[in-house]
């Protein structure tokens, strides 16, 4: 039987997987990256779209292509260790790092300044109401789609359309000197702040809860869900590089109504207020919050789903673990949360590149089983040595890696290894040969 989807099933799945994208990180890091990089903007917004649109873009069409699972994703990996990586990976985007920082930045940006003065018990009373309605929508996991996609998306669109227009038809200033890491690497700094968003990590996992989504459309057979998860994929990517883009371009225009700020949410701040005086907070307001709670929703169904799998707990009992934790966490504060996934997020990011990339190749592989383990230890290895450098050990014996100065000295070594995986005899191959020299 013919499974096909209605146009506007389709741009509601797209729209479902932009909303789980847009969250936290996706608001604060581009207006501030924007500001530093000021007329290198170009180069430094292409960066950032690489890792924060195209390989998340690719990485959903990597779990398209690979079966619509993690498990595969990661069938040439021994059992534990994909089990492993997997975990760590929905840690990382759930409960320790991702997932609260969706109620710390509605906080900070949406809540806090209509406030005034707060304090860490307002902080605290608004984590516990956004997760516990995080989790409310989260519990429905069968309607998400409805909920979602054809309710909150839409009206967080056209919230961040009124910005966008506003922003290139009434700049608040003009684009400055670059400055920082922006002025001689604006490329490769880019890339590395688009490492922030998570969205990397976040699109193995949105990808195979997107199959769930669609499968409840009764979308079953395998070509067709590939089909329909690479129009979500291209619908999502779209709209985040729309987002990017206005926000680069809205960082590079305020330098002179938020020069010095420490990061993009105040920026995001004053400029809207700028261009829609006492409005403008409430607008924003109702971005952000919408923004953070679909990627909340997003992230704490995710979550939940893969470790109901793995455990005897069912999945509204890991929804109710998910939000409580991510409550908890949230307490800790915005800059320390971020300061403490950098170093994870070097560490793991790479691994996560490596394995998309190796999804892509894997049929012209000669020996997947011998590919997957090496090249992906080789990344995780060489990533390491980037993310300790980051929290202050000294590797500069390791400075002879080329691009190790701009934390990417796991690229080259990766590339190589992937390459010579291409030279590894078939599986049984050198049995064979010694058989028949004998």
């Amino acid at each position: 039987m013919k499974q096909t989807l209605k146009l506007t099933d389709i741009l509601a799945v797209g729209f479902m997987l932009f909303a789980f994208f847009l969250g936290a990180g996706n608001i604060i890091f581009p207006p501030l990256a924007g500001q530093m990089a000021g007329d290198n903007l170009p180069f430094a917004m292409g960066g950032f779209l690489l890792t924060a649109v195209g390989l998340p873009l690719i990485a959903i069409i990597a779990v398209a292509v690979a079966g619509g699972s993690w498990e595969h994703l990661t069938k040439d990996l021994p059992v534990r260790a994909s089990t492993i990586m997997a975990v760590l990976i929905f840690i990382i985007i759930g409960p320790a790092f991702a997932a609260p920082r969706t109620g710390l930045v509605a906080f900070e940006m949406a809540v806090k300044p209509l406030l005034g003065e707060s304090s860490f018990s307002n902080l605290t009373v608004f984590s516990i109401l956004f997760f516990i309605v995080a989790a409310f929508f989260s519990w429905y996991q069968g309607k998400l789609i409805d909920l979602i996609g054809k309710v909150l998306t839409p009206a967080l669109f056209v919230g961040l359309i009124i910005v966008a227009v506003g922003v290139f038809l009434h700049p608040q200033g003009i684009i400055s000197a670059a400055q920082g890491a922006y002025i001689a690497k604006p490329l490769t700094t880019g890339f590395l702040e688009g490492y922030n968003t998570m969205d990397t990590f976040a699109s193995l996992m949105f990808g195979m809860l997107m199959v769930d989504v669609l499968r409840g459309k009764g979308i079953t057979q395998s070509q067709a869900t590939t089909k329909y998860l690479i129009a979500a994929a291209c619908i999502a990517a779209t709209g985040l590089a729309f987002v990017y883009i206005s926000l680069f371009y809205l960082g590079a225009t305020s330098s002179e109504i938020a020069s010095g700020a420490d990061n993009g949410g105040v920026i995001l701040s004053l400029y809207v207020q700028a261009m829609f005086g006492a409005s403008g907070q409430f607008v924003l307001s109702v971005i952000v919050l919408l923004a953070c709670l679909t990627t909340a929703i997003g992230l704490i169904s995710a979550c939940s789903d893969y470790f109901s799998s793995l455990t005897p707990l069912s999945y509204h009992q890991w929804v109710i673990i998910n939000s409580v934790v991510c409550a908890v966490v949230a307490n800790v504060g915005l800059s320390q949360l971020i300061s403490l996934s950098i170093p994870v997020l070097f560490a793991l990011y790479p691994v996560a590149i490596a394995l998309v990339a190796l999804t892509f190749v894997r049929n012209k592989l000669p020996n997947p089983r011998v590919a997957y383990r090496v090249v992906l230890l080789v990344s995780l290895l060489f990533a390491l040595i980037d993310a300790v450098k980051f929290v202050g050990v000294d590797v500069s014996a390791l400075s002879f890696l080329p691009l190790f100065e701009i934390g990417m000295g796991w690229a080259l070594p990766t590339a190589v290894a992937l390459v010579a995986m291409f030279c590894v005899p078939r599986a049984g191959q050198p049995m064979e040969m010694g058989e028949a020299t004998n």
